[in-house]
This record gives structure tokens, C-alpha cells and sequence, in this order.
């Protein structure tokens, strides 16, 4: 049994990761930040099922609790082949007015909660292979109004994965990257339906997608289906970019 290491899975587009790869067979870990009860929810279901699934309360941008984190999701579930960094926040605003904390708190979190990850595990992943598939953004692509925090963030992300794609595909651990656009979430679902189809009326699809399109594209990435791509941007965004 092959395990796998998500953050940010107890929700959107991370819970749809953790479902799709536990049901492939892959022994399951995930870290939340604050949603205990949906988390213990989604492991408790995916147990019910047979599924080896561990959750773990961790804020990512705390690089001592990455390595305690994943410690404790080997020494229950076996060596880590697939790490998938999806654990990050918005604070929208427009530059002139965004308060520096938002700034500071969206780039630790997205971007660094990245680093933290990777850097913990990359020196086994190094000495046994290995994928690593990071969740940036439509956004860090082609720029949002409103979003220079989140965009600077989910860019940076990208230029992190072109890098180490380049430092590590020679030992074998692949570093690829997904670019979701509009996911239909929680929050889109609340928003006025005017307010929806304005918003997807900008998509060529014409339609939001869903976290399962996401957790495909990334088993397909984790996968010797995608043993020889390194270093790419997958955009999951009905064609907006």
C-alpha cells in the first residue's frame, strides 16, 4: 500500500483529494487547521470503508509541527510517495488598502506552508522517488484584482515547483503543479444566483468545476501514468486561462 500526505483535507478541493486517493487504495494522511468536526467526519467515513486514513491538526506555516506531523503520519501509515501542499487562505483586497498582515499571513501560509512541507520530506523523497504536486491557482497565472496577496502567493508557488522540478527530477521525485480555476465549493455555493452566473459566464466551459476534477488530475500525477512529467502547470479552470 502506497501513502499519501495532503494538507488542507478536510474540505473543498482537499477533501475531494483525500476521497479519491483513499478509495484508489492509497493509505491516507491529512492535516486541517481549525474544522476538528470535519475532519474527524471524513476519516471517521473513509475508515467506515476500510480506508487507513490519519488526520492531523496543524497550522503550515509552523515548520516544527510539519515535521511532527509527518513523523506521525510514517510511523502510522508507512513511507510518504505523494505529498500534495492544497492548505491555503484568502484575504482579499484591493493593494491600496490591504491591511500588511493579510499580506504576511496569505504568503506564510500558501507559499511558505509549501516550503515547510516539502522541505521536511524532500531528503527521503530524494533517497527513495517520489511525487510532489502543488495546488496554486488561476489566479497566480493570469492576476486577479483584488487578489495581489493571493496571485503573488499562488505564483510564487509556481516559480517553487519550475525550481525544484530542476534540483530533483534526477532522483526520481517528480514536482508538478495544478492550477484550479472556479471550483464549485461552499462558497460558491452560497453566492445570489445572479452573482453565479456572472461569474461563470466569464468561463468557457461555462460551468464552475469540482474538486473531483482536481483529485483526478492529481492521481494521474502521482501515478506512473505521469512518471515522466516534472516541472508543469495543469490548469484546471474550464479554459479562463
Amino acid at each position: 500500500m502506497r501513502t499519501m500526505f495532503v494538507t488542507g483535507g478536510s474540505r473543498g478541493i482537499g477533501k475531494a483529494i483525500v476521497e479519491e486517493f483513499a478509495e484508489a487504495g492509497y493509505a491516507v494522511a491529512f492535516t486541517y487547521a481549525t474544522n476538528e468536526e470535519a475532519a474527524t467526519h471524513l476519516a471517521k467515513c473513509l475508515r467506515s470503508r476500510g480506508h487507513s486514513v490519519e488526520s492531523f491538526r496543524a497550522d503550515v506555516r509552523d515548520y516544527e509541527r510539519a515535521r511532527e506531523v509527518i513523523n506521525l503520519a510514517q510511523q502510522a501509515l508507512g513511507p510518504i510517495q505523494v505529498l500534495i501542499n492544497n492548505a491555503g487562505i484568502k484575504r482579499d483586497a484591493a493593494l491600496a488598502t490591504m491591511d500588511p498582515a493579510a499580506w504576511h499571513e496569505v504568503i506564510d501560509t500558501n507559499l511558505t506552508g509549501t516550503f515547510n512541507y516539502v522541505r521536511v520530506l524532500m531528503r527521503e523523497m530524494i533517497r527513495r522517488g517520489g511525487a510532489v504536486i502543488n495546488i496554486t491557482s488561476v489566479s497566480g497565472q493570469i492576476g486577479v484584482p483584488g487578489q495581489t496577496n493571493y496571485s503573488a502567493s499562488k505564483a510564487g508557488i509556481i516559480g517553487f515547483t519550475k525550481a525544484l522540478a530542476k534540483e530533483v527530477a534526477r532522483f526520481g521525485v517528480r514536482v508538478n503543479a495544478i492550477a484550479p480555476g472556479f471550483i464549485e465549493s461552499d462558497m460558491t455555493a452560497a453566492m445570489d444566483e445572479m452573482v453565479r452566473k456572472k461569474l461563470f459566464a466569464r468561463i468557457p466551459a461555462g460551468k464552475p468545476g469540482q474538486g473531483r476534477d482536481v483529485a483526478r488530475l492529481a492521481m494521474f500525477l502521482a501515478e506512473d501514468t505521469g512518471n515522466y512529467v516534472a516541472g508543469q502547470v495543469w490548469a484546471v479552470d474550464g479554459g479562463l486561462s
